[in-house]
């Protein structure tokens, strides 16, 4: 048993580098402490009476954490964790052949779970309950079902996008929890831990340079601490200061709100080319040059949270704040002509 990490969708640099960085305890995570705390709960109440973990489902906006919480889980409980994504499982037989691979106690993730195929998903729901599947053999008047007992493991699903997962499956978890933006003193932290990690020397105010524009997001944390750790090699000491942290992030073009290119060419135009809004998603897109779906998961929840931009019946439009943040005044602040 122990720790065993079975990585099958997510890219392998990437992945290595994420797992550097990627807490293994409970007590190496930082921030969401409603829901650290719950899980811990969770990990400990199971542990006492020696069953499998209940069924988990974590959503909220990507990075913040959700495929770390899984492999803290199986680690807390001390067992394997399989590893895959909606979109990958086709078909039932996809499903089939990880489940019956699986020990007991063990951690099924399945990322992007809202992304499950109709068949496969209710393929899901007797494996998730009853802890069986039906396999079917043969075709046509020989065809037979033959029902294959499953060890009782623990299903951890993460989506971005709770809305669409449908009532049946989300009704089979025994715990949901929603991971939130992160503040920057808890982002500061994460990228103070990241830099020991990695062996960069950084000064507190540099941390908080770099938390600051992070939007909320963990993995954009580290990742711009990555950019800034390469920019002091090259261009300072190596050292990391607000002074390098701010040079560095503005080679990027990310501002002191966090904000970068395409977040800029998104509310110039709203508000030049379609006069603050309404416009529609699709409208918007097309401006961009971006996918809606795009506009939708990556761009918009943090414009919104920011305040630069709304969602009304009509459509997406500016705020004041980002009438400011270009410059320029709203309609209803200009002077009338008596």
């Amino acid at each position: 048993m122990g720790e065993r990490f079975i990585t099958d969708t997510l890219n392998r640099e990437e992945t290595d580098f994420d797992l550097t960085l990627r807490p293994a305890t409970f007590g190496d995570f930082i921030g969401q402490t409603k829901v650290r705390e719950r899980l811990e709960l969770f990990v400990e109440a199971a542990r006492r009476r020696g069953e499998a973990l209940n069924h988990v489902l974590l959503f909220g906006p990507p990075g913040l954490g959700k495929t770390t919480l899984a492999y803290i889980l199986a680690n807390a409980m001390g067992v394997n964790i399989r590893s895959t994504s909606g979109p990958v499982l086709d078909k039932p037989g996809d499903l089939a052949g990880i489940l019956t691979n699986l020990e007991e106690k063990d951690v099924l993730f399945i990322d992007e779970i809202h992304r499950l195929n109709r068949n496969v998903e209710e393929y899901l729901y007797c494996a998730m309950e009853e802890f069986v599947i039906d396999i079917v053999i043969d075709q046509g008047p020989n065809a037979r079902s033959l029902r294959l007992n499953l060890p009782r493991f623990t299903l951890v699903g993460a989506t971005t996008r709770s809305g669409l997962l449908s009532a049946p499956l989300r009704s089979r978890f025994g715990m949901s929890s929603r991971l939130d933006y992160y503040d920057p003193e808890s982002l500061a932290r994460i990228v103070g831990r990241s830099a020991g990690i990695l062996d960069v020397e950084i000064d507190d105010e540099g941390a908080r340079e770099i938390a600051r524009r992070s939007r909320g997001t963990p993995r954009i944390a580290n990742n711009l601490l990555r950019w800034v750790r390469d920019f002091a090699q090259v261009r300072a000491d190596g050292r990391i200061d607000a002074r390098v942290a701010r040079d560095a992030l503005a080679m990027l073009d990310i501002d002191e709100h966090g904000l970068d290119e395409m977040d800029k060419r998104i509310l110039e135009a709203v508000i030049v080319k379609f006069g603050g809004g309404p416009v529609g998603i699709n409208s918007l897109a097309v401006a961009v040059g971006e996918e809606a779906g795009t506009l939708e998961e990556v761009y918009e929840p943090y414009l919104i949270q920011e305040g630069f931009l709304k969602r009304t019946p009509h459509g997406r439009m500016a705020t004041a704040s980002a009438w400011g943040l270009l410059g320029l005044s709203p309609p209803g602040d200009q002077p009338r002509l008596l």
